[in-house]
């Protein structure tokens, strides 16, 4: 019996699990102009700073990434995989996605390369219960490929994709993005124009960590 016990003592330790792996998919298309990209990052960075947020994603020992895309040939793994394991983790994300530099200017909008360009992504993820990309986009696509079987891509490989459409200038964002955009068992959050980005980016993210409401 002691033998056993020690046998079992000098076990490796499980490594530690993982609730979701949330990538954040960044608009910074041409419709996006500098105050509403400053708008974005801060609004992300501060959802992520919220105590609430932080609690949720270091208790699911979660991991993010934030890629940002436009056209067709432009997208950038800005924030590779990060596991929150601490506030401290977090906290540090919070302050690398404030101080990110815009990857692209002055290009098209082409969600259809962003979501498989994302969904790669997933090929160097932690292992995780749950597989999210949180999309955000002011626009319907002028560039690249169609977008409709994409959903159905991430669907096979287990990947759910929620959206936040950023409502203006008359377009119905959010009706295009339930149509086309998000999987059978995603969401979309509205967006009333740039201003109101911050209050509805961290209702989703709350909404996408939480093991009560995910």
């Amino acid at each position: 019996m002691h033998r056993l016990a020690l046998c079992l003592a000098l076990l490796p330790l499980p490594a530690r699990a993982c609730e979701t792996a949330l990538l954040l998919l960044v608009d910074v298309s041409n419709s996006i102009d500098v105050a509403e990209y400053r708008l974005q990052v801060d609004g992300l960075a501060d959802a992520l700073a919220d105590p609430e947020i932080s609690e949720e994603l270091v208790r699911g020992r979660s991991a993010l990434a934030v890629v940002q895309w436009s056209g067709a040939d432009k997208q950038e793994l800005t924030i590779p995989w990060r596991q929150m394991f601490s506030p401290l983790d977090v906290r540090g994300l919070s302050n690398e996605t404030r101080t990110m530099p815009r990857a692209f200017v002055l290009s098209d909008t082409a969600p259809a390369e962003a979501l498989a360009f994302a969904l790669d992504q997933f090929a160097t993820a932690p292992d995780c219960k749950r597989r999210i990309i949180d999309v955000s986009g002011d626009g319907t696509p002028n560039a690249g490929s169609d977008i409709r079987p994409l959903p159905r891509r991430a669907e096979r490989m287990g990947v759910t994709i929620n959206g936040i459409a950023i409502e203006g200038m008359g377009l119905a964002i959010t009706g295009f993005f339930r149509r086309f955009v998000i999987t059978r068992d995603g969401f979309v959050m509205t967006a009333r124009g740039y201003r109101d980005y911050p209050r509805a980016i961290r209702e989703k993210i709350l909404r996408e960590v939480s093991r009560v409401f995910g």
